[in-house]
């Protein structure tokens, strides 16, 4: 019987060069098996609007969930003409935000600006309406319809008094926004109507209007933009009452729809749900300290991609000390406090992003999240730490104040994390208070 036959003896050469082919199979293996992680998207809603205190100042907010604002920036621009009521944006072909603005109380133009970040704007043009006679030009609204693709400006003119208003297209003919078509008003709609919105549902399209003899915001409906329009809830018909214009629009990611609508006569600024645009929830003020603070906005829903989820130390720029747990507690209910830096994980907070520079905050040691205790929008309320829930109290947007250097403003109050009485002693704790330009309301992250 043969015996078993020997394997062939390698060289040391012959082995390494055997070893280095099988790592670099392995490396390619990885390589072609190995997918990138897939950019986070999320939705954005974004409100332009001027303020009850100033009608010469944009200012741009932004939510997660289309009710829950924080400022973005504000003020953030003036125009040439002095005067920006009732700004309406918009997210471009070419990737700018345009607002279409009233310039004036009384004039025959409307105006644009634009942005890349919605942070730094400039002046595009003011657009004159071309129709003789015209004394008022208010509340351009952009308006862009899916049946075509074209941008749109539907405006209200009048040509004597405010109950002479009613509403025009503007369709944009290129898009620099510098030549437009001839004006045409929506048949159906007669003067006596301002503020119109539009948007479109399935094959309909739905208008919203002031009525301004009753003050009721109106509705109607059509098959094509230009018309005719028939009004199919009229007075009270949403139940909202009188006194209330500026209507606004904006459909949800569950496919609900937003409206919003300025009560300029109670100073309040108010919002209500629907799922088909007929039939509407009470209205209620819309939170965290707007309402009664801006007046007549709009607001944009964007898909965004999220920045990435990053660990860090927040250290307060008044007095060099850190974000801290108390001594580790892993009690929920625990206020947050000002801490000497010691590297531990008490001080080490997990930043995981919802949206575009907004996020949640788990302390790396417990697992739990900074919120606004009892989602509390008063001055004065405390950051605790809390099991996680995704609520708005327990997502902080952070504000750049400089390189590094950021406020943590709470989406559900708009106010920023702050160390109470810009105390600089170990121990004073974390609060919520309106933000302002003090270094307590400011934390160097490490992103």
């Amino acid at each position: 019987m043969l015996g078993s036959i020997p394997s062939p003896r390698r060289s040391p050469a012959a082995r390494a060069l055997a070893a280095t082919a099988a790592v670099l199979l392995a490396l390619l293996a990885g390589l072609t098996g190995a997918r990138p992680a897939a950019a986070a998207t999320v939705t954005r809603y974004v409100l332009t609007a001027f303020t009850n205190s100033s009608e010469s100042n944009l200012y741009v907010y932004t939510s997660s969930n289309a009710r829950d604002f924080t400022l973005l920036r504000g003020p953030a621009y003036t125009p040439p003409s002095g005067l920006i009521r009732d700004p309406s944006v918009l997210k471009h072909s070419d990737g700018r935000y345009y607002v279409v603005y009233t310039t004036n109380w009384t004039g025959t133009e409307f105006g644009i600006a634009s942005s890349t970040d919605l942070i730094n704007w400039s002046f595009v043009r003011n657009v004159p309406v071309g129709i003789s006679g015209i004394v008022n030009t208010w509340a351009p609204e952009w308006f862009v319809d899916p049946a075509d693709g074209s941008v749109n400006v539907i405006v209200s003119l009048s040509t004597t008094s405010y109950a002479n208003f009613r509403p025009y297209r503007y369709r944009a003919l290129n898009t620099a926004f510098s030549s437009w078509a001839a004006p045409v008003a929506l048949s159906g709609i007669a003067p006596n109507y301002i503020d119109t919105f539009v948007v479109r549902s399935g094959s309909t399209y739905h208008a919203f209007a002031k009525n301004e003899t009753t003050k009721y915001i109106e509705h109607a409906t059509a098959s094509s933009l230009n018309g005719p329009w028939t009004f199919t809830g009229t007075g009270n018909w949403a139940g909202w009452g009188s006194g209330v214009e500026g209507p606004a629009l904006v459909r949800q990611t569950d496919g609900s729809w937003r409206i919003y609508m300025d009560g300029y006569t109670s100073g309040h600024y108010y919002t209500a749900t629907s799922t088909d645009l007929n039939n509407w929830s009470a209205r209620s003020d819309v939170p965290g300290g707007l309402s009664g603070f801006i007046r007549h906005g709009t607001v944009l829903s964007e898909t965004i991609t999220t920045g990435d989820a990053f660990t860090s130390t927040a250290v307060a720029q008044h007095s060099g000390k850190c974000l801290d747990v108390p001594n580790g507690s892993t009690a929920t209910g625990t206020q947050l406090r000002q801490w000497p830096c010691n590297g531990q994980s008490p001080q080490s907070f997990r930043f995981n992003p919802v949206g575009v520079d907004t996020f949640t905050i788990t302390n790396t040691a417990n697992g739990l999240c900074l919120d606004v205790n009892g989602v509390s929008t008063a001055n004065g309320a405390a950051i605790i730490q809390w099991t996680c829930t995704g609520t708005a109290n327990q997502q902080f947007t952070l504000r750049l104040s400089s390189t590094g250097v950021y406020q943590l403003v709470a989406v559900h109050s708009g106010k920023c994390v702050d160390v109470s009485n810009a105390s600089t002693a170990d121990g004073a704790l974390a609060i919520q208070w309106t933000c302002g330009t003090g270094a307590n309301q400011r934390w160097r992250l490490t992103r």
